[in-house]
């Protein structure tokens, strides 16, 4: 919100070439600088007066540079055009190096982070129909944005503008919502306004009243009256730091101004003086930089053409960038502060924020830009949260004697209603329903009605409103809700209420309330009943994954038992058809607990138990589901994969004009594919034909209507497939709107104390779940998900008892396993001697150990090198097939024996 006038080089740093008026000969070298300014107004009569005297200053210090400063002053007279015309004069005739002028954009920064904090989304300008007061548009439009405020209404007064237009101007913006004035122009017009706003009521509790730093200098010239009308006016200033040179400076202008006009007074100094004062000191210092260089030379084509006359026909030099590259790099310590131009202008600056009260003035904070709003010129500390403003900055006095912050808007007074729009609905006439008796106005009513009417009636403040129906002359809807949305937009209608879904598309174009209602979006079905003379029926209690799950623990116990267990017990021994038939056999034999395995190992025990605990529960509800099934009918949705819908191109259903159109597009079905419908009979009608018969397969609609035709068709229909969630119902306000964020609480504590609960009760049929859909609630297919808990159980306990038993295992046999590894052999045959050592049957830990097997390369007729088992404390025979026991050792004992079935030679080892 930039407000305040800079002086700075508008540099215009023209680049205009002076034929003569170098003269690198002589020992000066005149620069032609043009200055226009407003003489008639305070701003450019203080601002002539201090440069004046800063080129007196700065020439007293530095007699001896070698370049002079000319100055050749215009009179804008307070007009752009006027302005416009003294420059090109400036540059054709007189042919200047450089233009000082005044820039508008110092405190529009103060203002957009003011209002931010104070949460004001709208602001209403006042300003003079001047260069100087038109000036401020563009910055404080440009600021505004960037915080995402609104200006509501620019209001442009004439220079000479009478009472009668004051009071018009004031009258009109009474009837605006927005209470945040920002006031932009001179003194004597300022001083008018202000007594004419206290005069009609304008500056009572509720409103706000900002005035930029042209005003603020100008409070101490007010007289009483003008005072006590501006109270509670919150100003703002340059924040100038104290220094002897200033003091100096003062004291100086105003013997000056006495000696000038001694009739009128001592002239206070402002900030656009010391600007001027330090800017034309600063295009001194840059001067002296260029003329100590060689003397510019002429471009050879100088003109320049802006278009066919001669007006904008003026010659050019290479002085103009030079000058402007100097005044960029010049920095230095002035009166108002440290000099230094970013991009041209002064760098931004530091604020006093000042409340007028009383008689004077007084200082309530200043603003930073790099710290934002401060109590007091602190630069230790680092803390810059907005939301701990008020330790930063006193208590401000607010029109009418107010402490408390104003929300910036209000209801109008000028009686206006807002103007609200209401859907209008052929069906489901409980939620919103429009009817009219005879001729006479429209009688609107439904529950998202009563909804709306206690939420205004929640506010802490009265807002007069008006429901209007969106409908044709003949009664009929006149569009679908985003053209309900659109009119908002357009501002044909305040706001907008009824079922009307929060969507990212309609948030363009205006603000949603918080929701009131549960959003998402579900799909209703026809039902059939479930036939229980299907020869897979028993396969239907539990869901294709959860069958799949069953089947592999199964086996994954049956081979962690054998595992387990096959080396200690015989009844897990044998060929090995019989041990894969174990696998298999020994865990579905724990369904009906038919097994009779001797289970040896702790280890398998621990893992039997817990298995068939797994066993017990999964069975029991099997069994209870499959008998639920065959014992009574039940209804089931005559479609359970929503995705078949968009495979076999059915045809589906949602309400006319809702956005389920265009959802249902992002879902992947055809346009010519979806039917609307605007009663809940002829959706009924529809389902009830079937996509085949000229209806639909499935209807779509959200949650709150989805409810209401279940509820009066329980026995026909029933919804499958997930809830696309949805953002809910809310009411639609302008972009903006100050209402959105009272509603938006009124909602939230209608809906925490259980008033829109009731609301719903009072008009929505509560009905019970009929019996089929509660009988079918029973039967439902169980999932994966009921039993994932038993299987991360179980499948736990398995994981840990055989990483247990293998580790023990590797560390009994350790020593086995490092021969086997040292050995000259293949890897594969390494393979094939550790699976034959751990098919072997173990000895109990009671029989005597004996030493371990060794590994010896031996030659036979059969293999040139092949691995033979040296075995300890035995000089027997080995036979072809014989039964191989290891102790606990490892070392190897064979039974039944023979020498004559042995084809290879066994070495003892010791």
């Amino acid at each position: 919100m930039k407000l305040i006038l800079l002086f700075s080089i508008s540099l215009w740093i023209c680049s205009s070439f002076s034929n003569s008026q170098r003269n690198f000969q002589n020992r000066t070298s005149n620069f032609q600088v043009g200055v226009i300014l407003d003489l008639e107004s305070m701003v450019g009569s203080m601002g002539l007066s201090c440069m004046s005297m800063a080129l007196s200053d700065f020439y007293s210090v530095h007699s001896n540079y070698s370049t002079r400063l000319s100055l050749h002053v215009r009179d804008s007279r307070g007009q752009v055009i006027e302005a416009a015309a003294a420059g090109l004069d400036l540059l054709k005739d007189v042919k200047v190096d450089a233009i000082l002028g005044p820039q508008t954009s110092g405190q529009a920064n103060f203002l957009m982070d003011l209002g931010d904090r104070a949460q004001w989304s709208q602001v209403v300008i006042i300003y003079e129909d001047s260069e100087y007061g038109s000036g401020i548009v563009p910055y404080l439009s440009n600021a505004f944005q960037s915080v995402n405020a609104h200006i509501s209404y620019r209001s442009v007064f004439p220079v000479s503008a009478s009472d009668d237009f004051v009071l018009k101007e004031l009258y009109k913006m009474m009837t605006l919502q927005t209470r945040v004035f920002v006031v932009h122009m001179s003194y004597t017009l300022g001083a008018r306004l202000f007594l004419k706003a206290k005069e009609i009521g304008m500056m009572d509790k509720g409103y706000v009243w900002i005035i930029t730093s042209g005003l603020t200098d100008s409070v101490y010239l007010m007289d009483s009256d003008v005072a006590e009308a501006m109270q509670g006016v919150l100003g703002v200033k340059p924040l100038i730091p104290k220094s002897k040179q200033l003091n100096s400076f003062a004291n100086r202008l105003k013997k000056r101004s006495l000696e000038k006009s001694p009739g009128i007074g001592p002239a206070d100094l402002s900030i656009f003086g010391l600007w001027a004062y330090d800017t034309l000191w600063a295009l001194a210092m840059a001067a002296e930089r260029v003329g100590l260089k060689e003397t510019p030379k002429a471009l050879g084509n100088s003109s320049v053409h802006l278009n066919d006359s001669d007006l904008f026909n003026f010659d050019m030099s290479g002085v103009g960038p030079q000058l402007l590259k100097a005044m960029s790099e010049t920095k230095f310590e002035g009166l108002s502060g440290k000099f230094h131009l970013v991009d041209g202008k002064m760098e931004s600056s530091s604020y006093q924020i000042i409340n007028v009260v009383g008689s004077g003035q007084e200082k309530v904070g200043i603003w930073i830009p790099s710290h934002g709003i401060r109590r007091e010129l602190n630069m230790n500390s680092t803390t810059t949260n907005h939301t701990n403003s008020r330790e930063y900055i006193r208590s401000i006095i607010w029109p009418g004697d107010s402490t408390v912050v104003p929300k910036g808007w209000e209801v109008p007074l000028s009686g206006k209603k807002l103007k609200i729009g209401v859907p209008v609905k052929a069906g489901f006439t409980d939620f919103i329903r429009v009817t009219r008796d005879g001729q006479a106005n429209a009688r609107i009513s439904g529950f998202y009605i009563d909804v709306f009417k206690s939420v205004m009636e929640a506010l802490p403040y009265a807002v007069p409103y008006e429901l209007v129906p969106f409908e044709n002359p003949d009664g009929s809807s006149a569009g679908t809700y985003n053209d309900l949305i659109h009119q908002v937009f357009l501002g044909n209608y305040d706001a907008a209420i009824g079922d009307i879904t929060i969507t990212a598309n309609r948030s363009k174009y205006v603000d949603f309330t918080l929701p009131f209602a549960e959003g998402g979006v579900l799909t209703i079905v026809p039902t059939t009943y479930e036939d229980v003379n299907d020869i897979w029926a028993f396969l239907k209690p539990l869901k294709k994954e959860l069958w799949l799950t069953s089947i592999a623990f199964f086996f994954l116990t049956g081979l962690t038992v054998w595992i387990l267990e096959h080396r200690v017990s015989s009844a897990f021994r044998g060929p090995p058809s019989q041990h894969v038939g174990m696998i298999f056999y020994f865990p579905f034999s724990t369904l009906v607990f038919a097994h009779r395995e001797k289970i040896v190992n702790n280890l398998a025990r621990l893992v039997v138990v817990v298995w068939m605990f797994v066993i017990l529960i999964l069975s029991s509800t099997y069994t209870a589901s499959l008998s639920s099934r065959l014992t009574v009918q039940k209804l089931q949705p005559s479609i359970t994969d929503v995705s078949e819908l968009i495979k076999k191109r059915e045809f589906v259903g949602c309400q006319e004009g809702s956005f389920i159109v265009d959802f249902l597009k992002k879902q992947g079905f055809e346009g010519s594919r979806i039917r609307t419908f605007t009663s809940p009979y002829d959706c009924d009608e529809a389902l009830s034909r079937g996509s085949k018969n000229g209806g639909i397969s499935a209807f779509y609609d959200v949650i709150p209507y989805s409810k209401l035709f279940l509820s009066n068709h329980c026995d026909k229909y029933m919804t499958v497939g997930p809830i696309h969630r949805t953002d809910g119902f809310a009411f639609a306000f302008p972009k903006g709107s100050p209402l959105v964020a009272d509603v938006s609480r009124a909602v939230i504590e209608l809906t925490e104390n259980g008033k829109i609960l009731e609301m719903e009760q009072n008009w929505l049929r509560n009905e019970p779940i009929c019996a089929g859909q509660e009988d079918s609630m029973n039967s439902i297919t169980i999932s994966l998900q009921s039993f994932k808990g038993l299987f991360a159980i179980t499948g736990g306990v398995t994981a840990i008892c055989l990483l247990v038993f293998i580790a023990s295992y590797l560390y009994r046999y350790r020593d086995f396993h490092r021969r086997i590894s040292n050995s000259p052999i293949t890897i594969w045959s390494k393979v094939v001697a550790i699976c034959r050592h751990f098919d072997q049957r173990s000895l109990s830990s009671g029989q005597p150990q004996d030493k371990l097997p060794e590994a010896t390369i031996i030659h036979n007729s059969c293999s040139e090198n092949s691995i033979q088992p040296t075995f300890s404390n035995s000089s027997e025979i080995v036979s072809s097939a014989p039964e191989k026991v290891h102790d606990a050792s490892g070392a190897i004992h064979l039974e039944d024996m023979s020498s004559a079935q042995h084809s290879g030679v066994v070495h003892p080892s010791a």
